[in-house]
């Protein structure tokens, strides 16, 4: 079975119950895959980045094998501004987050309702000095474990998504991401746009930011906030000590 997310956000959850752990959310226009149902809750992937979870089954619509395929050849685009919103000529009006997939938009088949949306949209490979300029439309946004959007995003949903609206595809957990592309040895030979990744005691990835010019990087901790980056770790001017022990950094682009 194969369903689009018809709604602004939803909670994807670890269990199949509305107790369980928050583990990422599926924005409006985002597809999947349902793999399993139990009840009221339906375990999914989602195509972008083969995240799995579970989700409530009433907050999603179900589209053919044949619009799940045509969906993922197509190109990829999204709202482009902080909040817009889509309509149709009943004057449902239905808000959505930034990164909001737009692609469904055009497929009769899939857009039952006939949304339509006039706002600010992109698509497309975007270069490299653009990363750090898309993350400052996360600045200030508070950090909320599991979320995608400038109204709560935590560390690997913050890069995944300024990523994504410059066309680039990251993985969704910091420790997966932490795998992708290729590692440079020293702060001096990274550029803006790069990531860097952070530990702890145990060594396991906990921790990712966006890596700015002279020695700062934007990050969520607490919110998307800009903290100075140096060969230790990240180092907090607010409470005078590094919080984040600096593991490594990749360049993906």
């Amino acid at each position: 079975m194969f369903a689009i997310c018809n709604l602004a956000i939803i909670p994807l959850r670890a269990e199949p119950n509305d107790r369980s752990e928050i583990v990422s959310q599926v924005l409006f226009g985002e597809h999947f895959e349902v793999l399993e149902q139990q009840n009221q809750w339906s375990k999914i992937k989602l195509h972008f980045d083969q995240y799995e979870g579970w989700v409530d089954t009433k907050q999603f619509q179900i589209i053919s094998q044949n619009n799940f395929d045509d969906l993922s050849k197509e190109a990829i685009i999204l709202n482009a501004d902080l909040v817009e919103y889509v309509t149709n000529v009943k004057n449902t009006l239905i808000p959505i987050s930034l990164g909001a997939s737009l692609s469904f938009l055009n497929n009769d088949d899939i857009n039952i309702e006939h949304f339509e949306f006039e706002g600010l949209k992109v698509s497309g490979i975007k270069p490299k000095s653009n990363i750090v300029t898309t993350s400052f439309m996360y600045l200030n946004a508070p950090y909320l474990w599991g979320g995608k959007t400038p109204f709560g995003i935590d560390c690997s949903g913050f890069t995944q998504m300024v990523y994504k609206l410059n066309g680039y595809n990251l993985l969704r957990d910091a420790s997966q991401q932490s795998g992708q592309g290729e590692a440079l040895s020293f702060i001096e030979e990274s550029e803006p746009g790069d990531l860097a990744f952070f530990d702890n005691e145990e060594g396991k990835i906990i921790h990712v930011g966006i890596i700015m010019e002279d020695n700062h990087i934007i990050h969520a901790s607490g919110k998307v906030r800009i903290d100075r980056l140096d060969h230790l770790g990240i180092y907090n001017a607010d409470v005078n000590r590094h919080t984040h022990r600096l593991r490594v950094i990749k360049k993906i682009i």
